[in-house]
């Protein structure tokens, strides 16, 4: 029998051709010790025998994170972490066992896609997020700010001043410089001090947050390279039930994902039939960091994944399209 301590260590070893069989370990590892997520899958009509390709594994409809505590094994939570519930409501909540794990992994995906923590100031625009509580991005990113080692480091909130004069004095500094911001503070940044940003990484976190009208990430990166300069645009694919994050860049509709994290797409209609490439479908993750809480989650989102392992996102199901084991477990 797997333990909790030989999946942490697992992870960060993990490549193409050794994947598929540690997280089919963990799935039998959860199906064993999540007694909720061992109920879904029972009413599911599916054997843990059976399962013997990511396909085959049944995906936890993602709204359970709002009805249910999701937990593997027996402990006792160190942080609770709450979607926003824009949309109206009962939030998600991913329960943390350990924060320290949590905090550490936000650095290796960091580090994964920008290389050293140290080489960067970390300034972030986030209102909306920090107005919460129990914002993941928030604790990821306050994270980032306090381990980069930088005086320049900080939230910024809505004092747009302080940070244009912060970024002004970066400009010619040996450290690269990341702006990490929800799409609608981006754009007011924008709108009040045009000027140039050519010199800093921008990670955008989507949504409007209901401040503006909606807008896809090409026109949101229309006008802060318009108005502010913008050269490199980063997007982030990340969720409060997940622990792990993808990006995509300028010019390219396409996220990756870091090792330990990939994307299975299946048909909207029928939740059985999986890994469809190249087809628009359900986007469902595979997270070998939620080894603690869950790591198999049928996502709402509407997407395409190609061979290569990149996936585009196309928007959110409507509820009409979302079919499945969500409707046989109580």
């Amino acid at each position: 029998m797997e333990s909790f301590k030989s999946f942490d260590s697992k992870i960060y070893t993990v490549n193409e051709s050794s994947f598929t069989d540690i997280a089919l370990d963990l799935f039998r590892f959860q199906a064993c010790n999540n007694l909720l997520y061992r109920s879904f899958i029972e009413g599911c009509g599916v054997s843990t025998d059976d399962v013997d390709t990511l396909e085959n594994i049944p995906y936890l409809p993602i709204s359970f994170f709002k009805s249910h505590p999701i937990k593997t094994g027996e402990w006792q939570e160190q942080a609770v972490f709450t979607s926003s519930g824009t949309t109206g409501g009962q939030p998600s909540r991913h329960l943390i066992a350990d924060l320290h794990f949590y905090q550490e992994h936000a650095r290796k995906c960091f580090e994964y896609f920008f290389g050293a923590l140290t080489d960067y100031h970390i300034l972030a625009l986030l209102p909306s997020y920090m107005e919460r509580s129990g914002s993941s991005l928030v604790a990821m990113v306050d994270y980032l700010i306090r381990e980069s080692g930088s005086p320049h480091s900080a939230f910024y909130l809505y004092d747009y001043d302080r940070l244009v004069d912060e970024l002004t004095v970066l400009k010619n500094d040996s450290r690269k410089c990341i702006l990490w911001g929800v799409s609608f503070a981006l754009l007011d940044l924008a709108e009040k001090f045009p000027g140039d940003l050519s010199h800093c990484i921008v990670i955008e976190t989507g949504g409007m947050k209901g401040k503006r009208r909606e807008m896809t990430r090409n026109e949101v990166q229309d006008v802060l390279n318009a108005r502010i300069n913008v050269k490199t645009l980063f997007s982030e694919y990340g969720m409060t039930e997940l622990l792990s994050q993808a990006y995509c860049t300028t010019g390219n509709s396409r996220f990756f994902s870091p090792p330990w994290m990939r994307i299975i797409s299946r048909d909207i209609t029928d939740p059985f039939r999986k890994g469809l490439l190249s087809e628009t479908g359900g986007i469902n993750v595979v997270d070998l960091a939620n080894w603690q809480s869950l790591s198999f989650i049928e996502t709402e989102d509407l997407g395409r994944v190609h061979p290569d392992g990149s996936f585009e996102v196309l928007g959110r199901l409507d509820n009409s399209d979302l079919r499945g084991c969500n409707l046989m477990i109580q």
